[in-house]
């Protein structure tokens, strides 16, 4: 019994001298503002002054929040993005050995759909003097604003596109990332594509893409893709 009277007075001593210590120093917390993230001052005891300080304190609580949320977010992204580096790389060394159209495709629709979680994969390449002669054609015409594009776009996608894009699957289609790629005398799109329509969205980095796109587009001028349409 008598301890615990001893551990209640020596609270109240220590609270005693933290009260006199916060009189003797009325700038403490202007000195140290950390301290305002973390203690708790009741509107009963409080004026107007203080509870504006309260106020204020509680935005700032919520702005470290999301503060904090955003940082969280940003180190997931960066561990994916060197997640998907590292897989990158290993697309290269498996594209150095192929050497014949049907392994190409096999290749690419494999590994991306993969490495994407995505339901859809279309290659679309067309010739560029074939372009200028029937400036008309649909399929061509769906993709001109893509075709003279350097980076890669990521979103939603309309119905009309999305069957335009994958056939009569791309129905179920609803955003998808389009890379370009250039070979020898055409220009085209990969499109990869998601039934989750959040899968793909347009604050999407493009960076990796990009590069894909490239490697790809250079892998094209040693070996031909041909039909490369599922089977």
């Amino acid at each position: 019994m008598h301890q615990a009277e001893h551990s209640q007075d020596e609270a109240f001593d220590q609270e005693q001298r933290v009260a006199e210590y916060l009189i003797a120093h009325p700038d403490f917390l202007k000195r140290h503002p950390e301290v305002l993230t973390t203690i708790e001052v009741p509107h009963g005891l409080t004026t107007g002054a203080v509870s504006l300080i309260e106020y204020q304190v509680r935005l700032l609580r919520r702005q470290l929040a999301v503060e904090r949320n955003r940082l969280t977010h940003l180190i997931a992204r960066a561990r994916e993005y060197e997640s998907l580096s590292t897989r990158l790389h290993g697309l290269i060394l498996q594209l150095m050995v192929v050497d014949d159209p049907e392994s190409l495709c096999h290749l690419l629709r494999e590994t991306l759909l993969r490495e994407f979680h995505a339901e859809a994969l279309a290659f679309k390449l067309f010739a560029l003097a074939a372009i200028e002669r029937t400036p008309h054609d649909p399929l061509a015409n769906a993709f001109a604003d893509f075709i003279d594009r350097r980076n890669a776009l990521c979103g939603p996608l309309s119905p009309g596109r999305a069957v335009a894009l994958f056939g009569e699957g791309g129905a179920g289609i609803h955003s998808a990332a389009i890379v370009p790629i250039y070979a020898d005398g055409q220009s085209g799109i990969i499109a990869i594509g998601s039934a989750d329509a959040t899968r793909f969205s347009a604050d999407m980095g493009t960076d990796f893409l990009n590069r894909l796109g490239e490697i790809i587009s250079q892998k094209l001028r040693t070996v031909r893709l041909g039909n490369c349409e599922p089977h």
